[in-house]
């Protein structure tokens, strides 16, 4: 009778330390991770040639969203068959749009958005450089081929009174 209580003692015991909490909460943090963590994004590997996808780190959520989209979307075997296949996502402030060549490989993404967060540098400098005008109009155009970012530019209007002006300004606050 000792022996079968001790040996239930042992089998309840083994149980409850084979179950950790710590596991469970490490995969939900891993699960988390920022976007903004991640330099680059390769989606897809085919012989020597990579992917690349640079997320911007745009401050607006709908833009993140929309480029979280696109990172989590799988190309599949749709691309076989065609010399260029174009991929074109929307959401209620822009567009996505993505061209892969024949062997899949993605050769340019250009985004634009309107009405976006603008980042805290373009509006400092923007407001500093025009004392009394208020910005009323925003764009934002986003373009990279192979990898590498061609375009990255915020189109601003201002308005003071009856007068506007047009701005084209870097993300880092450059007014161009």
């Amino acid at each position: 009778m000792k022996t079968c209580i001790l040996f239930l003692f042992l089998c309840i015991s083994t149980f409850s330390y084979s179950q950790s909490q710590t596991s469970s909460t490490s995969d939900a943090t891993k699960a988390n991770l920022e976007l903004e963590m991640l330099p680059e994004i390769v989606l897809t590997k085919i012989g020597e040639d990579f992917s690349v996808y640079l997320p911007d780190k745009n401050p607006d959520l709908s833009v993140q969203q929309l480029q979280k989209y696109f990172i989590a979307y799988n190309l599949g075997k749709d691309y076989e068959g065609y010399d260029n296949y174009l991929v074109m996502m929307k959401n209620e402030k822009g567009t996505l749009t993505a061209t892969y060549n024949n062997d899949g490989k993605l050769v340019r993404v250009v985004e634009k958005y309107d009405d976006v967060t603008l980042p805290n540098e373009v509006i400092y400098s923007v407001l500093k450089a025009n004392p009394g005008w208020g910005i009323v109009d925003d764009k934002y155009h986003y373009t990279q081929a192979d990898g590498d970012i061609k375009k990255k530019v915020y189109y601003v209007t201002i308005k003071n009174g009856k007068q506007t002006k047009k701005l084209k300004v870097t993300p880092a606050g450059e007014i161009l």
